[in-house]
């Protein structure tokens, strides 16, 4: 399976996502990043990219990671909305401003979206639950 129209749209409407990797010892690591969907992949580059924390991570061996992608579709009533993202990461070699340079590109194993069309809120009567989507056969995420 793959995003619904309606995550796809919810995605290109969001300039930032939030990206947790792990590093050798097992810190965990989440940073805000800029970010680009290409309707299969999720790629995060920004300055300097291959000399990111994130990027060390993945070079160690560490290739799983989560983001999320979420805002307020109001405050009054308080009406969140989310997409989460488990997936693998790679780093690949794409042309950067500076020539060159080492960016994730992100594949989706498994996401939860909530509320994206902004129409529920917290405290109301409907109860929130995450549409759930397997975006390859053999995800290990639970």
């Amino acid at each position: 399976m793959s995003f619904t129209d309606e995550e796809i749209a919810y995605m290109r409407s969001q300039p930032l996502a939030r990206v947790a990797t792990v590093s050798s010892d097992g810190q965990a690591d989440l940073v805000p990043v800029g970010f680009e969907f290409d309707g299969t992949h999720i790629w995060i580059g920004g300055f300097d990219p291959g000399n990111t924390r994130r990027s060390k991570n993945i070079r160690s061996g560490n290739t799983k990671v989560a983001i999320v992608i979420d805002d307020l579709a109001s405050v009054r009533p308080w009406s969140p909305r989310y997409l989460r993202i488990y997936g693998t990461a790679e780093l690949v070699e794409r042309p950067g401003m500076r020539g060159p340079t080492q960016v994730m590109k992100i594949t989706p194993t498994i996401s939860w979206s909530l509320n994206l069309d902004g129409q529920f809120s917290v405290g109301g009567s409907h109860r929130f639950t995450p549409r759930k989507t397997i975006h390859h056969t053999g995800a290990t995420h639970d």
